[in-house]
Formats: structure tokens, C-alpha cells, sequence
């Protein structure tokens, strides 16, 4: 209560953040009349209450309005992005919004749908909805640019995800991200009938962006010392190999790659240092240098092209820059929950992105436990002092963030503090340099120079980096938490402040009952999380495989006649595989025998359980005198038969198709399993599937 009445937005901001919870899980805004009708009622009866000096009606119906006002937006939000796609193929006019991007074996094109032709007329809608549409990767598609107007055949279909446990909801993610569906658009079904060359304001910023990263290309910088200094200074990070994001990631200085609140705040320190001697100077100076300090910030997002974590940070100082206006200190909690108030309120749906969360939960741990954790040394020497500082910020923001970051990407890296010793005083000077690099650009050969000696900058960084990864114990990985996990350490962080701030022995006594709820929590949840043996098949595309699961941390993936690949499957499955706290599964191919398991000619036996892998014609023709019973028949890619080629090999009692199974020759396996009155089971369709033992 203390804090409440300390911190009145914080009163706002709850009601708030729940109506944006509620309204993104259930999409269905009320009609804008009524709304606004039902908010005007209301804040008349608000109106009364404060006269009649009702402060509990008054506060819980302040509630009540902010939440609905929560719900509304961001319902709102959810839903126009909704797309009532036709069941079937149809010929849509369509618009590339983005520039292509190339994948691993298509090329993305995020394109705005114009409309669609249905006979001779062009039915247009209201609101040109956003689709992301993959092309085969050939000369003709190499061609595409942004602002091409296509004439594409296609089917588009809504956003969906693959059914497998614990994966990434990509569902969800896109439609928040303002995406509307997917569709895949095969060679000969497409083509150009114009160009449009007007550009929206985010994207020239995306050209200016492009431009300054090949000035970089042209001063000597290459390989992961352009790619990365690109991501320091520009937010580029669409080049960043996989070394590079693995050491950064191990070292726990990621967030050094991300473009976000930390490089803004150097930027905003940095012009705070510069104009403070002029205000302190003329006080009446203050607040054109402030509104100046909030043009310089927006002009460098400008030049990361608008990113929506720049956006968000950039939003986030200039609200903080003006809220100092009021107070000598440039940073305080209320501003902090203000800010925070505000960006909702016009964005609601960035309460789910990872990078805002990260944002504002590190500033407020720095804000409430760096102080005490600074004042528990004191030392004289000057740099002792910046390094106990620099410490305790990292701590501060390592406890705020440590609950989220082991939720979203099960990884703890042990050498936090040595990074962030060593990498945020490096991203500093780096990205100060940049700046000076950019206006030196009328003196190009002094430029150049300079830029050598920032290129190596970059290297002594990512070397320095590559050093701690490589230290022992460098990372804890593979830890699951789930929702509950993150809860309950927020509320026991939130206790251990309440009785660090106002100590008392029943605080305490509340700390504890929070800090042993949170541990009985996972517990728990490690117990039920424990799996069951049986046998998984997973909705992975070109990547056929039995999963073999035995009750414990052992587990065997089978393939057809190779190895499969674990490494596409474990970019879908490895959440799931980490709550489940599995080791990293054996590979078992065709030949393969054991005590535990057999596989051979595409029969794998397992548990009394017995799969045939069906990937080829191997069978066709062939007859026993006998039929095998088969508990699972598993159908993949390069099988054109039918059951009734198989029916005197085998007796099945289970069909299940991988996905890369789909067209023709599945249907007609579908209607013979119909017509035989066997069960079956497609993965792209149903999701991932589980026969337990």
C-alpha cells in the first residue's frame, strides 16, 4: 500500500495492463458507439463520486475505465488485422511493402493485398491487409523489388501454427505484428504488372539505413565486424552470423546486438553531458535544449529505420527528457511508470513485446535496487568507484530481467558481470566513435583512417567476448521456467524491495512465504513435466522422424534411410524438449539395433510398439502369408501407393502422414483409411501427435 500511495500511476497502469491481457486473448471489441457511449456514463457517475467524496467508488471505477479502455484497444487492435481469406485459390493484386528477404529455401516478400479479382472486377477493401508470400528462390523472383505491384494466383490462408508442444506462437505473434496471413506462391503463378515508387516515411528511413551501412562496406569494414558494428549503430542485424550471435548470446551481451534502450541511453547521457553546463548556465535554457536533446534522438531512429524497439526506447527518453523539465533528476520511478502509462495507451499491444518488457522491467530494477546495492561500499579512488557503480547497474538490471530471459530463451549466463565490465564501457566508445565517423564525412580521408581504428575497436570487442564464452561453466542452459515461475519471482523481488525499503519483521515474513512458493512452484512443475514413455511424431516440414521417448532424459530420434535433422527439428521442439529436461536425443538410421530399440527396413520396434516408416515403394508388390500387425503406419514424402498395395504386408492399426506428406496421394490415403474405418492422424493439419505406452 505504501508503494500505491507512493506511486499513483502504478494504480493506473495495472487496471490498464489488464484490460490489454484480456483484450488480446479475447479479440471482440465492442462497437465504437457503444463504447464510447458506456465510457461517457461512466465518467459522469466518476464525476458524482469525486463530488460526493466516494474515493472507493471513485478509485475502482477509475479501474474499471481504464481496463475497459485496455480491452477495447487492443481487441481493436487483434481484430483488424483479420483477413476473411476465400477457401479456395483466387487472383489478388498485390503490393510489395518490403524489401524481399532471402531464405533458406524461399524468398519472403511482405506485400500488401490491394484486392482481389473475382471475374472481370477488382473488389477492393478498406484497409490493404498485410501478407507475407514465399516465392522459389530462381532468377525471376531475384528480380522482385519493393514497391513491385504483382498479379499473384494463390491461396492465401491465415496465420496458424504447426501444433507441436511448447513451440513459439507464431499465430499470435504476427497478428500482434499486424500480419494477416501467409500464402505460398509456386513459380508461373505471378507476375509483375507495375511498379509503385512512393515510399512511406519508415521506409526511406530503411533507405537512409541502407545507405549508411554501405558507407561502412566502403571505410574497410567486413565479416562480423561490419555486421556487428552495423547492429550497434544502425540496428541492422539481418547479417550477423551464427558465431557471432552464439558468443554475444553465451557471454550474456546480447543485449549489446539488440539496438534498444541501452544504446539510446548512451546517446541520451552522452547529449545530457553536453548541454547540462548550458542550462546550469541560463536556467530559462533548459527546455529548448531538452526539446532539441528529443529531436537528436528521433533524428538517430530515423537513421536505424524507425525499428520498433528504437521507436519504443526513443518514445520512452523523450518522455523522460520532458518529464525532467519538472526535476532535477533525470530519471525517476514515477517518470519511468508515466512513460510507460502513456506508450500503452497509444500502442497496447507493445505490453508483448520481448524488447519493451526487457526495457522497462531492467530500468526499474536499476531504479529501485541500485542504490541500496551501491551504498553497501563506498570507495574513495575515483575508479573504483565508476567500476562498483558499473556493477551494481548490471546486478540491478540482471535481477530484473533474469526471470524473463530464462522464460523466453532458457539460458543464464554465469559471466554477466565480467561482460558487462568489459562490453557496455566498449559499446559506449564505439558508439560515440560512430557518431564522430559520420561527421567526419566531409574529410574522407581522415574518415577512413578513423575508420580503421574503429574496425579494430570492434574486433578487440568480439575477441574480448569470445574469450569469456570460452571460459569454463560460461552458460547454464537448457533451463525451463514457465509463467507461474515468473510470476512468483517477480513477487518475491518486489517483497525483498519492500523489506529492503521499510523493514519489518512480518515483511520479511512475507518474503520468505513468497521465496518458498516460488520454489515449491518449480518443484511441482518439474514433477509433472516429467515425461511418459511412448513415441512422438512432430509437424517439422522435410524432416521425417520418430521420436522415441523412454521416461527418463534419454531419448532416440529415428529417421528414414539417413540420420534426420536435428537441427531443423530442434529449432521447433527444443522448448519442448527442455520443459520435458531431456539430454540431446540419439540419432538412429535404418540397421540400427539395441537393447532399448531396432530399426530396420523401415520397421522400427520400440516399447512393443511397432512403426513402419513408409517413404519409398519398397513394399509395393511384395506379399506374406501372413500380415504384420502394425501399431503405427508412418507415411512420408516418396510414397505413391495406397493401403490397398500394402494390405496383405501389413495390419494396421494407425495412419499418421508427415507433413511433408500433403497433394494428391494423401487424400487418397485419407478416403481409403475412411472407407476401412482406420484411425489416422496428419501432421500438418492436426498438429504434433503422442502415443503414450
Amino acid at each position: 500500500m505504501e508503494v500505491l500511495r507512493r506511486q499513483p500511476f502504478l494504480r493506473l497502469l495495472f487496471p490498464l495492463v489488464v484490460g490489454i491481457v484480456c483484450g488480446d486473448a479475447f479479440p471482440h471489441p465492442f462497437p465504437w458507439g457503444c463504447f464510447l457511449g458506456g465510457a461517457a456514463l461512466w465518467l459522469l457517475l466518476l464525476y458524482v463520486c469525486h463530488h460526493r467524496c466516494w474515493p472507493t467508488l471513485l478509485g475502482g471505477g477509475t479501474g474499471v475505465l481504464l481496463a475497459s479502455i485496455g480491452f477495447q484497444l487492443a481487441a481493436w487492435q487483434v481484430s483488424v488485422v483479420a483477413y476473411d481469406c476465400p477457401s479456395g485459390e483466387a487472383v489478388y493484386h498485390v503490393r510489395i511493402a518490403e524489401h524481399p528477404e532471402e531464405k533458406e529455401r524461399s524468398r519472403l516478400c511482405p506485400v500488401r493485398v490491394q484486392g482481389v479479382w473475382v471475374g472481370d472486377s477488382l473488389h477492393v477493401g478498406r484497409r490493404p491487409p498485410l501478407f507475407l508470400l514465399y516465392f522459389p528462390k530462381d532468377s525471376a523472383s531475384a528480380r522482385l523489388r519493393r514497391g513491385d505491384e504483382l498479379l499473384v494466383h494463390a491461396r492465401l490462408s491465415p496465420p496458424r501454427n504447426n501444433g507441436n508442444p511448447d513451440e513459439f506462437d507464431y499465430k499470435r505473434y504476427l497478428c500482434r505484428q499486424g500480419g494477416s496471413g501467409t500464402a505460398y506462391v509456386p513459380a508461373g503463378r505471378w507476375r509483375v504488372v507495375g511498379h509503385d515508387s512512393a515510399r512511406t516515411f519508415r521506409q526511406v528511413a530503411l533507405d537512409y539505413r541502407a545507405e549508411v551501412v554501405s558507407l561502412y562496406r566502403r571505410l574497410g569494414f567486413r565479416d562480423d565486424e561490419l555486421t556487428v558494428f552495423s547492429a550497434l549503430t544502425v540496428g541492422d542485424q539481418d547479417h550477423l552470423s551464427e558465431d557471432i550471435l552464439e558468443t554475444y548470446s553465451v557471454s550474456g551481451a546480447s543485449h549489446v546486438l539488440s539496438l534498444s534502450g541501452l544504446h539510446i541511453g548512451f546517446l541520451y547521457v552522452l547529449l545530457v553531458f553536453l548541454l547540462r553546463p548550458l542550462w546550469a548556465w541560463r536556467r530559462w535554457l533548459k527546455a529548448p535544449l531538452m526539446f532539441g536533446l528529443v529531436l537528436a534522438l528521433w533524428a538517430f531512429a530515423f537513421f536505424t529505420g524507425l525499428a520498433s524497439p528504437v521507436v519504443r526506447s526513443v518514445t520512452m527518453f523523450s518522455l523522460l527528457a520532458l518529464a525532467s523539465l519538472q526535476s532535477e533528476k533525470l530519471l525517476t520511478m514515477h517518470s519511468l511508470l508515466a512513460t510507460c502509462f502513456l506508450m500503452l495507451l497509444v500502442q497496447p499491444l507493445w505490453l508483448f513485446e520481448v524488447s519493451f518488457q526487457l526495457s522497462f522491467l531492467s530500468l526499474a530494477a536499476i531504479l529501485l535496487f541500485q542504490p541500496p546495492l551501491y551504498r553497501l561500499w563506498q570507495p574513495r579512488n575515483r575508479l573504483l568507484r565508476y567500476v562498483w557503480g558499473l556493477m551494481t547497474v548490471s546486478v540491478a538490471a540482471q535481477a530484473g530481467v533474469a526471470p524473463l530471459v530464462l522464460f523466453y530463451f532458457g539460458r543464464f549466463s554465469t559471466h554477466f558481470l565480467l561482460s558487462n565490465l568489459f562490453v557496455v564501457p566498449m559499446a559506449s566508445l564505439i558508439l560515440y566513435a560512430a557518431v564522430l565517423l559520420l561527421l567526419l564525412t566531409p574529410f574522407p580521408g581522415v574518415q577512413s583512417a578513423f575508420a580503421g581504428v574503429l574496425d579494430r575497436l570492434v574486433w578487440w570487442q568480439n575477441e574480448g567476448l569470445r574469450w569469456v564464452e570460452r571460459l569454463p561453466y560460461a552458460s547454464m542452459d537448457d533451463i525451463w521456467v514457465d509463467g507461474g515461475d515468473v510470476v512468483l519471482s517477480y513477487v518475491f523481488l518486489a517483497l525483498l524491495y519492500g523489506c529492503c525499503r521499510w523493514f519489518t519483521p512480518r515483511r520479511v515474513g512475507w518474503m520468505l512465504l513468497s521465496l518458498l512458493a516460488a520454489v515449491s512452484w518449480h518443484a511441482v512443475s518439474m514433477v509433472a513435466s516429467r515425461p511418459e514413455p511412448g513415441l512422438a511424431f512432430y509437424n517439422v516440414s522435410r524432416t521425417p522422424a520418430v521420436h522415441c521417448l523412454g521416461g527418463g532424459r534419454a531419448s532416440w530420434l529415428v529417421g528414414t534411410d539417413t540420420l534426420p535433422d536435428v537441427e531443423r527439428i530442434s529449432r521447433s521442439l527444443a522448448p519442448h524438449w527442455r520443459r520435458l529436461r531431456l539430454a540431446d536425443p540419439c540419432l538412429v538410421a535404418d540397421g540400427y539395433a539395441d537393447a532399448s530399440l531396432s530399426v530396420r527396413d523401415g520397421i522400427l520396434n520400440y516399447g512393443g510398439r511397432r512403426v513402419c516408416i513408409l517413404h519409398d515403394d519398397r513394399w509395393r508388390g511384395k506379399t506374406a502369408s501372413v500380415p504384420l500387425p502394425v501399431d503405427y503406419l508412418y507415411v512420408c514424402r516418396g510414397y505413391k501407393g495406397t493401403l490397398h498395395d500394402l494390405e496383405r504386408l501389413f495390419a494396421v492399426d494407425f495412419v499418421v502422414f508427415d507433413a511433408s506428406f500433403t497433394g494428391f496421394y494423401r487424400r487418397r490415403m485419407e478416403e481409403e483409411c475412411l472407407q476401412r474405418g482406420i484411425p489416422c492422424h496428419a501432421l500438418d493439419r492436426d498438429g504434433a501427435y503422442f502415443a503414450a505406452f
